[in-house]
């Protein structure tokens, strides 16, 4: 009562059609142009007989079927227990051609029945054609044909034993075994991780089809001497510009919310409705590249070379990802999304989470209700960080930590709202360690980080942006703000049909509350004074009410600058990356500058794009921001009315001892460090209210250099909290 097969039915071109938000078309692409069934005369007996020897070495032998494979399989689904994989050539012919790929008992017992009937009505060789031409191996490539011109710009019989091993490799699982990647399927699919895998099964293929004698000793010899790397990736039909990394974010969001498979989903026959607008698509790509033009010149500057942006545009109380910039494009061998990348560290626009869990948790030294923004601590560069035990952290060698701004400037003690404003680092190292590098991990989840791009450690330089998560998930964290507290994950696609008919499992996502609303609301008031009078101040520009953080990482390899507004929240990243191996470069030079910070190029594209995007858009504010928490002075930090005369008895020892267990004794400023932190008894932007009576300006934005979050410690790598940031 079952049917057989038929390759030629299999091959049938079905596009893949993505719609924008407004439900025009976006871009329709297929496998259609990539697939071509040939005869077995046109596949090279070395591509046969690596797939029989790597995954059916009894398949001239065997009736195509393996009985108890499939008896155990049943027996196994109908305990409850997980499926399984493995079965003859035949079967996964049938599986390719027939079948959905769901593991059911009744597809099972249809598998059988069908590979019985196709071992009598086909040959053994036809059964190897089909199975090759209906073969999915990656990129797209259905087909032995397909992928030998996808992978070697070669013809399917103009293979050698050596590439042949490496596509029959690609069958046991393309996303993982395409030696270029797919990090943007799978985190776990690196460029690294697949080379290695490929090239392991490659090379135990063909020692497999020397011992089955399909390899002579110097057919295998010459085979094995070298690995014979595919060529890169090339751009498909339609799949230019932003368009590609517009579908392939959304069809990383179909595949991870549903149980749809990529072999399947790169057959077609799927309509996609996303939530991109095209206008912002438009203004962020003409934002990037209109900056780019007016600040790099790689072609006559060195340091320009190979500077990349990433950028995502997502809605508050929503979580719907309205535009994303990738990257150059496809079509200039650019297959990474740099909106959704990881790798590049964040640098000081972690901060904010740092003060959400302060003002969330509170710190050990306080009651729980919570730190107020007022609150002081010591900005000076070049501070021991303490433990809540009251040890200092150590380096390796056992020397104390120091922790550094990027300038030396003496701030003394002053608010963490200052702090934010200027960027400086000491004083969110320590007060991370004061709160508890947990609680900010934890802030940081809530808000929309995901765990595996905050795997760098919970040392002191975590609290200033050590984690890489990407540009969509900083947008959308900081979209929690100015939703007040309320995160919704981000997302792509609204609706997926298939031939016409909905499929489920795509509808919004729901809200959590990541923090109190007046939480959210005082991060908020104290990221608009970052760009009212700020490491952010080009973003005044917008002309609008706005609030935003800056971040420069170690080495200046990484710059971004994330803000929001009530209506739209934008992140933009940049960074130098060797295209031989993804190493980030430092920027220092670039743009003919010493040193590029998040305050400048970065915050120049996204100024230029949110004026796009918000344009005839009404601009309602932030709510505001009452009140909250308590006053919790770092220790040491002067009362409202110091004295500034302190005996030399005061002053304590400023070698503190330490031993192998990782200790030093307690902290106490001395008295040359206490006499520099009068002027700072006022509050922000104020005067001083000293003993002397006088009046002086507090430091402005100007008279420090750069943001103060580049530096790293004072024994550079060599230390317990190298890593990649300052």
């Amino acid at each position: 009562m079952v049917g057989v097969p038929d390759e030629n039915t299999a091959a049938k071109s079905q596009n893949n059609v993505y719609y924008w938000a407004d439900g025009k078309q976006m871009v329709a692409t297929g496998t259609g142009v990539n697939r071509q069934n040939v005869g077995i005369a046109e596949i090279p007996e070395a591509m046969q007989y690596s797939v029989i020897s790597a995954e059916n070495k009894s398949f001239y032998s065997d009736p195509g079927v393996d009985f108890k494979g499939i008896a155990r399989a049943l027996v196994n689904m109908a305990q409850g227990g997980e499926t399984q994989g493995g079965s003859t050539i035949t079967q996964q012919f049938v599986k390719n051609t027939y079948l959905s790929q769901d593991q059911t008992l009744t597809r099972k017992f249809k598998e059988m029945f069908i590979s019985v009937k196709v071992g009598t009505k086909f040959t053994k060789p036809e059964i190897l054609q089909g199975y090759l031409n209906t073969s999915y191996f990656g990129r797209g490539a259905y087909g032995i044909q397909a992928a030998a011109q996808t992978y070697y710009g070669v013809d399917a019989k103009d293979l050698t034993p050596s590439q042949c091993a490496v596509l029959a490799a690609l069958l046991k699982g393309a996303t993982y075994y395409d030696p270029a990647g797919n990090p943007d399927i799978d985190t776990a699919a690196s460029k690294e991780a697949n080379y290695k895998r490929s090239h392991d099964r490659w090379a135990w293929i063909l020692e497999e089809m020397h011992k089955d004698k399909h390899l002579t000793d110097a057919q295998y010899q010459d085979a094995i001497k070298k690995y014979p790397l595919p060529q890169g990736r090339k751009a498909t039909k339609g799949m230019t510009g932003q368009i590609s990394y517009l579908a392939d974010t959304a069809k990383k969001y179909v595949l991870s919310h549903s149980d749809i498979t990529e072999a399947r989903f790169d057959q077609g026959g799927y309509q996609i409705y996303t939530t991109f607008q095209k206008d912002k698509v438009n203004s962020l790509t003409a934002a990037v590249q209109k900056v780019q033009k007016e600040r790099l010149d790689p072609k006559n500057r060195e340091k320009d070379k190979y500077v990349q942006f990433g950028a995502a545009s997502v809605v508050p109380n929503d979580g719907a990802i309205v535009a994303l910039y990738g990257g150059a494009g496809y079509e200039n061998n650019h297959f990474t999304n740099n909106a959704d990348t990881s790798g590049v560290p964040v640098g000081s626009t972690w901060k904010p989470f740092v003060l959400a869990a302060a003002m969330e948790y509170g710190t050990y030294k306080t009651s729980p209700e919570g730190v107020s923004p007022l609150s002081k601590y010591n900005g000076n560069d070049n501070l021991k960080v303490q433990r809540p035990d009251g040890t200092y952290y150590l380096n390796k060698d056992n020397s104390i930590f120091r922790q550094r701004n990027e300038s030396d400037h003496a701030w003394g003690y002053i608010s963490l709202r200052k702090a934010m404003e200027q960027s400086i680092n000491t004083p969110f190292v320590q007060l991370g360690v004061d709160v508890g590098l947990t609680h900010v991990r934890d802030m940081a989840h809530a808000s929309g980080i995901l765990t595996d791009s905050m795997l760098q450690g919970l040392n002191p330089s975590f609290a200033i942006g050590t984690s890489t998560p990407s540009a969509i998930r900083m947008a959308d964290a900081y979209a929690t703000f100015a939703a007040s507290g309320k995160h919704v994950d981000p997302y792509s696609v609204t609706e997926v049909k298939q031939d016409g008919q909905e499929l489920g499992g795509f509808d919004k996502p729901k809200s959590s509350r990541a923090m109190s609303a007046n939480v959210a609301n005082n991060v908020t008031d104290v990221l608009q004074n970052v760009i009212q009078n700020g490491t952010g101040q080009n973003a005044k520009a917008l002309g609008r009410t706005a609030a935003g953080k800056t971040g420069t990482t170690d080495s200046n390899k990484s710059a971004w600058f994330v803000g929001y507004t009530q209506q739209l929240a934008t992140s933009v990243a940049m960074f130098r990356e060797n295209p031989k191996d993804a190493e980030l470069l430092s920027m220092n030079g670039t743009a003919g500058v010493p040193s590029i910070h998040g305050g400048d190029i970065p915050t120049s594209v996204w100024t230029e794009y949110m004026k796009a995007a918000l344009k005839g858009k009404n601009d309602p504010g932030f709510p505001e921001a009452t009140k909250i928490g308590e006053i919790a002075d770092e220790a040491g930090a002067p009362s409202p009315t110091p004295t500034p005369s302190i005996t030399p008895s005061e002053t304590p020892s400023e070698t503190p001892s330490a031993t192998p267990s990782e200790t030093a004794t307690s902290p106490s400023p001395s008295a040359s460090e206490s006499c520099q932190f009068a002027w700072n008894c006022a509050s922000d932007g104020g005067t001083d209210s000293g003993s002397t009576g006088g009046t002086t300006s507090s430091p402005t934005a100007t008279e420090t250099t750069g943001e103060g979050d580049t530096r790293g410690n004072a024994n550079g790598g060599g230390n317990l909290f190298g890593g990649s940031t300052g």
